[in-house]
C-alpha cells in the first residue's frame, strides 16, 4: 500500500495515466482516462481535477520543447497570447476553488460530454479549418484565447481542439505553427492552474506521483508509437470511457 492506495488502485492509476500519456501524444483526450480513474477511487471531483492537472502537466513540457523551432518562428504571437492564456488559466482554476464543490460536481458530466463531442468531431473541425485561409484578428484572438483558457483552467479536456479552431479562423498561421502554439499554451494554462491547485487546492499526492510517472512513460511511448497506432481508435477509446464516466455520475 502506498499513500493509502492498494495495489489494485495503483494498477488502475498506472494504466490510466500511461494510457493518457499515449493518447495525448497521438490523438489528445487523455484526461478522459485519468479523471474517471480518480473518481473510481472515491476521490471528489474537485480533488480529482486538481490532482489530474498537476500530475499531467510535467509531461506536456516535452511536447512544447519538441515544437521549439516552430515556436521560434511564432515568437511574437506566442508572447502576445501568453498573457490571456495565463490570466484565463488562473481565472478558471480560481473558479474551481471558489465555487461550491457541488457546483463543479454537477457541471463535470456535461463538461465530459462536451469534451467527448469535441474529440468525436475533431477530424471534421480539422478538415473545415484546412479550407480556411484566415487573416490575423488580434483583438478577437486575444478574447477567444482568454475564454478558452478559462475553460482550460476550470476543466480543460478538449481545450486544444478549441484553440486550433480559434487560431484557424482568427490567425493566418500555418497548421503546424498553430499546433505548436496550442501545445505551448496548453502547457502554460495547465501550468498556472497546477500552481494554483498546488498552493490552494486539495491534491491527492500519492495519486499525483503515480500518475506523473505513468503519464511521462506513456508520453514517451506514444511518441514512438504514433506511426503504428491509429489515432482514431485511441480517440474513440477515450471517448467511450469518458461517456461511461459521465453517465455514471448522472445516474448515481
Amino acid at each position: 500500500m502506498i499513500g493509502g492506495l492498494g495495489l489494485g488502485q495503483i494498477a488502475l492509476l498506472t494504466a490510466a495515466s500511461v494510457g493518457a500519456g499515449i493518447v495525448n501524444a497521438i490523438a489528445g483526450g487523455g484526461t478522459l482516462l485519468t479523471f474517471p480513474a480518480l473518481l473510481a477511487l472515491g476521490v471528489s471531483p474537485v480533488t480529482a481535477n486538481a490532482t489530474n492537472t498537476l500530475a499531467l502537466w510535467p509531461g506536456q513540457l516535452s511536447g512544447a520543447y519538441a515544437y521549439r523551432t516552430h515556436l521560434g518562428e511564432e515568437r511574437r504571437m506566442a508572447i502576445r497570447l501568453a498573457v490571456p492564456s495565463a490570466l484565463g488559466g488562473i481565472a478558471g482554476s480560481a473558479l474551481v476553488l471558489a465555487l461550491p464543490e457541488k457546483s463543479f460536481a454537477a457541471a463535470v458530466p456535461w463538461l465530459i460530454f462536451f469534451a467527448c463531442a469535441l474529440l468525436a468531431f475533431q477530424g471534421l473541425v480539422k478538415q473545415a479549418l484546412a479550407k480556411v485561409h484566415g487573416a490575423d484578428h488580434p483583438a478577437a484572438i486575444w478574447l477567444a484565447q482568454f475564454a478558452i483558457s478559462v475553460y482550460g483552467g476550470y476543466f480543460g479536456a478538449g481545450m486544444g481542439i478549441l484553440m486550433l479552431a480559434a487560431m484557424g479562423i482568427l490567425l493566418s498561421s500555418s497548421a503546424q505553427h498553430a499546433n505548436a502554439l496550442k501545445v505551448l499554451f496548453s502547457f502554460l494554462i495547465n501550468g498556472v492552474a497546477a500552481v494554483c491547485f498546488l498552493l490552494f487546492g486539495p491534491i491527492h499526492w500519492a495519486a499525483a506521483a503515480i500518475m506523473a510517472l505513468g503519464a511521462g512513460l506513456g508520453g514517451w511511448a506514444g511518441a514512438h508509437l504514433a506511426q503504428r497506432l491509429p489515432p482514431a481508435a485511441m480517440r474513440w477509446v477515450a471517448i467511450g470511457i469518458g461517456l461511461y464516466a459521465a453517465l455514471r455520475m448522472l445516474l448515481r
